[in-house]
């Protein structure tokens, strides 16, 4: 199922609680967007989250939803709140509390993209922010609680592994002689998002790949896995975050030479994930 937010593939059968989700990977830059940007076209890739939905590709042929945004999040960020406004680049917003996100022009409509350079020459219209969100940021969010609402009817529980990755350089200071930089973050919120018997599952599993793996440094998880993480509902979100250098030429922004097999390597472990939810369901769920 495709719109113009985001594609929507769906198993034969769902066989487990576990949800895909990648809402970064988005790559369809308009040629309007392209045109009132100040970046040419390779710079303003470089938020974007690329290729990670075709590292977790493989889940609907294992019984998982797979649900990815099709908008770039230089154009709209889909791992914000829709209220997440910024003033110095939306006509007519007002200052509110300080928020750092927004300080930092990473708001839901961003005003810069990754070293802080500027997208646009000024700034937009408030009609087009609430354009963005209604078309793009709206249906990828009823679209993500429908599935997680559905997995809780179907198996008692929803498991959502919100799928990312991470600039290299973000993790360069985490490594030491005794302990290498991790490859993977998990982010739970610090046990706010998840119950730690999944976590710790999420964990081993991309351990059991051959990957390092820390939790919550440098990312806890940011709007998806605060909104939706509700586990004493038994609705559970784990941020994902893996190390864009293991799979893509970053300054490029093309796959390198490990990309076929990282992506295998990220399909073994989606088949772990998705052995964490599974239960058996009617025949006529789907």
């Amino acid at each position: 199922m495709t719109n113009p937010a985001y594609c929507l593939t769906m198993p034969d059968m769902r066989l487990s609680s576990v949800v895909f989700a990648s809402p970064h990977s988005g790559r369809e830059y308009g040629a309007d967007f392209l045109a009132g940007s100040v970046l040419d076209p390779a710079t303003i890739r470089s938020s974007e989250d690329a290729f990670v939905d075709l590292l977790f590709d493989s889940a609907p042929g294992v019984g998982a939803p797979l649900l990815a945004a099709l908008a770039p999040r230089a154009f709209i960020d889909l791992n914000r709140s829709s209220d997440e406004l910024d003033p110095a680049l939306i006509e007519g917003i007002g200052r509110n509390s300080h928020n750092p996100r927004i300080s930092s022009g990473l708001g839901v409509i961003p005003r810069v993209v990754a070293g802080g350079r500027a997208i646009y020459p000024g700034k937009l219209t408030l009609a087009e922010a609430e354009a963005r969100i209604a078309t793009y940021w709206k249906p990828y969010h009823l679209a993500l609680q429908r599935l997680l609402s559905e997995q809780l009817q179907l198996f008692g529980e929803a498991i959502l592994i919100d799928c990312h990755s991470m600039p290299h350089e973000a993790i360069e200071g985490f490594g030491s002689q005794n302990r290498p930089r991790p490859q993977v973050i998990l982010g739970d919120r610090f046990g706010a998002s998840a119950s730690a018997r999944i976590v710790d599952r999420v964990e081993a599993a991309f351990a059991g790949a051959g990957l390092r793996v820390a939790r919550n440094a440098p990312f806890a998880g940011a709007f998806i896995t605060q909104h939706y993480g509700r586990p004493s509902r038994g609705q559970h979100v784990i941020q994902i975050e893996i190390d864009r250098s293991l799979y893509m030429d970053e300054a490029a922004v093309c796959p390198n030479r490990n990309f076929a097999a990282v992506r295998r390597q990220v399909a073994g472990v989606i088949g772990d994930l998705v052995a964490i939810g599974r239960r058996e369901v009617p025949l006529a769920a789907e």
